[in-house]
């Protein structure tokens, strides 16, 4: 099952050590300055793992409450935060078991929407985030790409990572429920560690990809303006099939 905890919690910052947070935070940023019809402070960020979008953002002059449903990957994003203007919280984006309040913006990246898996799961956080937003307010997400997802996915990876004492072996499976857009990956974490003790624990993660015209309609449904979808992290490449990650941005209508 999908955890988010405890030895996996630790290693998540080594695995995505390379991913440009700076570089996607500034995208958002850029998305808010060009979309919002609004004077936009206040965000609140769902899914956000172990805070690393959230403190860039803050970098950039905004005021984040940050969730997530993993406690564990909370108490390491607070404790590596160092910046007043996060807040974190635990909160599963279904069910925002936060103080009554508005926002004028929610981010949601790292293809998080897709641990979504139903369209009655979808319905029920798009209409949550909807009454978040104060009038006008920008909905900017990342989500898996159908296209790419479908004919390009890998069903056997293999990476190696050197840790503090030692190394893990992260082997990932992924399997395709294609009538329910479904994608199941099966991690399984070799550690040997330089004592010469080692350990193996494994963890299960089913996201949902999503065809461009289905989000439209999805955000439509639930009353959100779609504006724009971006390629990625990206404002000049065009969307195709080719595409892995599809960033939008949809406004409070």
């Amino acid at each position: 099952m999908t955890n988010y905890a405890g030895r996996y919690a630790e290693l998540y910052d080594l695995f995505y050590a390379d991913k440009p947070y700076a570089d996607e935070a500034r995208f958002v940023h850029e998305c808010i300055q060009e979309f919002s019809v609004r004077p936009t402070r206040e965000i609140l960020e769902l899914a956000c793992g172990t805070g690393r979008h959230a403190v860039e953002l803050a970098n950039l002059d905004y005021q984040i409450t940050a969730t997530d449903r993993a406690p564990d990957m909370i108490d390491i994003a607070r404790k590596r935060s160092g910046n007043d203007a996060v807040t974190f919280a635990v909160s599963d984006m279904q069910h925002l078991e936060l103080p009554a309040k508005e926002y004028d913006a929610v981010v949601c990246l790292f293809d998080s929407i897709g641990y979504l898996k139903t369209d009655e799961a979808l319905h029920d956080a798009f209409t949550e985030i909807w009454n978040r937003l104060r009038a006008g307010g920008l909905f900017v997400f990342e989500f898996w790409h159908a296209p790419a997802m479908l004919a390009q996915f890998s069903p056997t990876r293999l990476r190696k990572l050197k840790t503090a004492d030692g190394e893990i072996v992260r082997t990932s499976t992924t399997t395709l429920d294609r009538d329910n857009c479904l994608a199941t990956v099966d991690y399984t974490f070799d550690e040997q560690k330089n004592d010469g003790t080692s350990s193996t624990f494994r963890e299960t993660h089913t996201n949902r990809y999503f065809f461009v015209d289905e989000m439209k309609k999805r955000l439509s449904a639930t009353n959100f303006e779609p504006s724009k979808f971006f390629a990625g992290f990206n404002k000049q490449q065009a969307i195709t099939d080719d595409t892995w990650h599809i960033v939008a941005v949809a406004r409070k209508s």
